[in-house]
């Protein structure tokens, strides 16, 4: 039975949904964030920082917060811009006999021009059938004048153990360092291994990659995302996030489909859309 029901999520409004198959998602209006993805075997794919802060104007740390329109700190808007920490609406509800999801949306308002300049509509999509979660992310300049953003789906994944993590797919690409003042580097290995902080922007980056740990895998698609960052903070830089428990950076990966290298430009009238798959190997 497909089950769809509005809840309360620490105080914040969310929507959480099952599918036929007893794979659930559960999404805050607020920054249409996923917070929660659990397969029909009932484990829980997705990291959820237990210090997050679940209230208006706050980030939550984890999850899948989305980044728009501007990415980290290339901007002059505040840090992985606004669309996170702002509340979207309800749009649509989508069931099948396979699958359900729902769509979200945001319109610029003065709380938004006041930050960005822009008329704009942007959709979040969501959905989920057996080991499978889609999420589907799209622009529309409702203007009269071009603007350019970038973006990105914040992902954060579940691990058992950072240090028994591979990150498969990355061999050849180039990436910018971001603990290294962004300096370009190629990657050289088959599998990326974890043993410090990483903080990467692979440029071009290839449209599947497979994360790996003992017991399971996830495979990660991308489409229309050119990028993907790969983030994990560390013991040091861990300990300087307030939202993060001290052994937070054990137990997820960042695995970010992005828009960054190349702002996206849009013409007044215009759309863009970019689409994250992860599938559950076992």
């Amino acid at each position: 039975m497909t089950v769809h029901s509005d809840i309360d999520f620490h105080g914040l409004p969310a929507l959480a949904m099952q599918s036929p198959d007893g794979a659930r998602v559960i999404i805050t209006l607020h920054g249409a964030h996923v917070v929660s993805w659990c397969t029909p075997d009932g484990q829980e794919r997705l990291y959820l920082s237990e210090r997050s802060e679940f209230s208006d104007g706050k980030a939550i740390r984890g999850g899948i917060p989305l980044v728009f329109p501007q990415f980290s700190t290339y901007g002059d808007l505040p840090r992985h811009g606004f669309a996170r920490n702002v509340s979207w609406q309800l749009e649509q509800r989508h069931t099948s006999s396979e699958f359900v999801g729902a769509t979200l949306c945001l319109t610029d308002s003065p709380q938004t021009r006041a930050l960005w300049p822009h008329a704009f509509r942007a959709e979040l999509t969501v959905s989920i059938a057996r080991n499978r979660l889609d999420i589907e992310f799209s622009v529309s300049n409702t203007g009269t004048a071009p603007f350019t953003f970038t973006a990105a789906l914040h992902t954060y994944l579940r691990v058992a153990h950072i240090e028994s993590t591979q990150l498969h797919g990355l061999e050849g690409c180039t990436y910018r360092d971001q603990t290294d003042s962004g300096k370009k580097r190629k990657e050289d290995q088959p599998a990326m291994e974890f043993s410090q902080e990483t903080d990467r922007i692979y440029i071009n980056a290839p449209a599947e990659v497979m994360l790996r740990q003992p017991d399971h895998s996830l495979t990660l698609q991308a489409t229309q995302f050119p990028d993907l960052v790969v983030w994990n903070p560390w013991v040091e830089r861990n300990a300087s996030i307030a939202d993060l428990p001290a052994d937070g950076f054990k137990r997820m990966l960042c695995v970010e489909p992005a828009a960054i290298e190349h702002p996206i430009r849009l013409a007044p009238g215009a759309e863009w859309w970019g689409r994250q798959g992860m599938v559950a190997v076992k």
